[in-house]
């Protein structure tokens, strides 16, 4: 037997390093341009990020660093750009701001404990291969979530723009610190903020075409359309500086930010801190989950890739533990990051490794560039990345389609924007698995008879179809477990009291792909009942693994009728002259 070789012992360890096979001048190339103009977006993003999620700047840059290479490592992604995002920023500002800490620094702490809780849980679901848990979030619950997350975004920076004192957690709490601090909206920053938000907005729809016209058109359009954040944020700085706005106006500005490589430690909080972040873990490390895959698939898809759910995991889990003991906070894989890296020209994660490095040069030795930033200025940068994922169109699209999908999504847009993001995200999750489980509880069956000149059997109710006086056909169109259980049992002896001349009943089971002990238990129950009443349960059609399961389970032996391979064979068998009739 051949024995492994080194590098496949290094790719079996670390599956990022797989995209090293064959790695050449050309993907260098590409991979080198495409982290440099993910660079000049991460930057200002990545401040504006911190800012937003109640932590210091430097904490945005930071992680922005260890965690992409992390994910360049474990990840499964060709192309995904991670770090932190507006939605997991503002979880993070929700969960730490329930702990009522005061100083920075246990703040920080405290982000990376919750990161690190995070990664946890994204651990455990890869080791048990729960990649499927997103599915717990349906997409009516994830896109009102957003959309609610995004006003409380726009209406929490507006403090930043405005240069007021405003702050809570509930659309409410903010709109009242609005009213009581109007009188002391400051000039300065009410316009750098506006000035610094139309030209995003500008260089976003208008400068496209600018230099299309003026001869300026593909990649390097591209590229000068990306820089604009980080153009304003050298000129609004330059701007401040020279001009003295803080001195003179009173104008935030970022301040002093600490120069060097990000800090290698454990977050250090007390054990009261760790169960406190429980909760908030659980809940960013799913929606983390939820629109890192998102977007994963949507870029895979362009190029016939597959995104591997259950790795991803282990990437995200890994990212999460870079950004817990680097100073950073919860991250995830970032839409508008990702579509840059993607459309610069990114071939492989190595492009994310890149990336990391030239952020860790600013973060290193660039610092002190920034220290007259106007905070107005990254709040516009955040406003002008979200303000499009606000979509309540979504919300009334469900509701005109199922009442209850649209009832799911305005009762979480409700729960986020007035009682916390928290409670409006829990709400989401339970009002969604309740319906699954309402849906489950009663599902869809349906009474047969044979399609007249054909082999085939529909329900009695929508087609013209011909029903045997004494066999009985039911179609169940749902696994059956332990929550209808009893209304299979139910609905059989409804049957049973309700047809007098049925001596036989065929359970048509080609929709039944799960039957667990407690349906188990009624099958075997309904099989008793039905002998007592002198009528024989005969199944049909039933799926292999099923089978399996119930031959296992001694059903099958138990049963007082037979089980067919197909409808159409239990019917000849059992109502010959029906079948006939229907043939002829």
């Amino acid at each position: 037997m051949r024995s492994e070789r080194p590098f496949d012992t290094l790719v079996r360890l670390f599956p990022g390093l797989g995209w090293l096979r064959g790695y050449g001048r050309d993907t260098l190339s590409a991979d080198a341009l495409a982290s440099l103009v993910t660079a000049i977006l991460l930057i200002p993003q990545s401040l504006a990020y911190a800012l937003l999620a109640g932590l210091p700047p430097e904490a945005g840059l930071y992680a922005s660093i260890a965690p992409l290479i992390a994910y360049a490592l474990f990840g499964s992604s060709r192309v995904l750009a991670v770090g932190p995002v507006a939605v997991i920023s503002l979880m993070t500002a929700a969960a730490i701001g329930s702990l009522g800490l005061d100083n920075p620094a246990d703040q920080v702490a405290a982000a990376g404990a919750l990161a690190l809780l995070s990664s946890v849980f994204l651990l455990l679901f890869g080791v048990f291969r729960l990649g499927s848990v997103a599915n717990f979030l349906s997409r009516p619950v994830v896109d009102a979530f957003i959309t609610a997350s995004t006003v409380l975004i726009i209406a929490s920076q507006l403090r930043h723009i405005l240069g007021i004192d405003m702050h809570g957690a509930t659309l409410p709490e903010l709109a009242m610190t609005f009213v009581q601090s109007m009188s002391d909206i400051n000039l300065a920053a009410l316009v750098v903020g506006g000035i610094s938000l139309a030209f995003l907005l500008g260089a976003r729809s208008l400068l496209p075409g600018l230099l299309k016209g003026i001869g300026l058109g593909g990649p390097v359009a591209d590229s000068l359309v990306r820089a604009a954040p980080a153009v304003l944020v050298a000129a609004a700085t330059v701007t401040a500086w020279s001009l003295m706005l803080s001195e003179r106006t009173g104008l935030a500005i970022v301040g002093s930010l600490p120069s060097g490589l990000p800090p290698l430690q454990f977050p250090n909080v007390e054990l009261q801190t760790w169960r406190a972040l429980l909760g908030p873990a659980a809940l960013i490390s799913l929606i983390g989950f939820v629109e890192s895959v998102s977007v994963g698939q949507s870029l895979a898809a362009k190029h016939r890739e597959h995104i591997q759910p259950n790795r991803e995991l282990f990437g995200l889990g890994a990212a999460n533990i870079a950004a817990a003991v680097t100073g950073g906070y919860p991250v995830t894989g970032g839409f508008a990051r990702s579509v840059v890296n993607e459309t610069a020209g990114a071939r492989t994660p190595v492009a994310g490794v890149f990336t990391a490095l030239l952020i860790l040069l600013v973060a290193a030795f660039l610092t002190p560039a920034f220290h007259h930033l106007p905070k107005a200025t990254l709040a516009a940068t955040i406003l002008a990345a979200i303000w499009r994922l606000a979509d309540f169109k979504g919300a009334w699209d469900a509701w005109s389609y199922s009442r209850s999908d649209g009832a799911a999504a305005f009762l979480t847009l409700f729960g986020v924007l007035f009682l916390g993001i928290e409670f409006g995200l829990t709400l989401g999750v339970a009002v969604s698995v309740g319906l699954v489980l309402q849906r489950t509880m009663r599902p869809h069956w349906a009474r047969l008879g044979q399609v007249p000149g054909t082999h085939h059997f529909r329900n009695i109710d929508r087609h013209d179809v011909i029903v045997s006086p004494h066999v009985v056909s039911l179609r169940v169109d749902s696994a059956l477990y332990f929550a209808n259980a009893r209304f299979l049992e139910e609905l059989i002896a409804r049957i049973a009291a309700e047809e007098p001349e049925m001596t036989d009943l065929v359970l048509m089971f080609p929709a039944v792909n799960f039957v667990d002990a407690s349906a188990l238990g009624s099958l075997r129950a309904i099989n008793s009942r039905l002998k007592e009443a002198g009528v024989r349960l005969h199944l049909s059609e039933v799926k292999g693994p099923v089978a399996d399961g119930l031959i296992r389970a001694g059903l099958f032996d138990a049963l007082t009728g037979q089980v067919f391979l197909s409808h159409y064979a239990a019917l000849r068998t059992l109502d010959p002259s029906t079948t006939l009739r229907a043939e002829g």
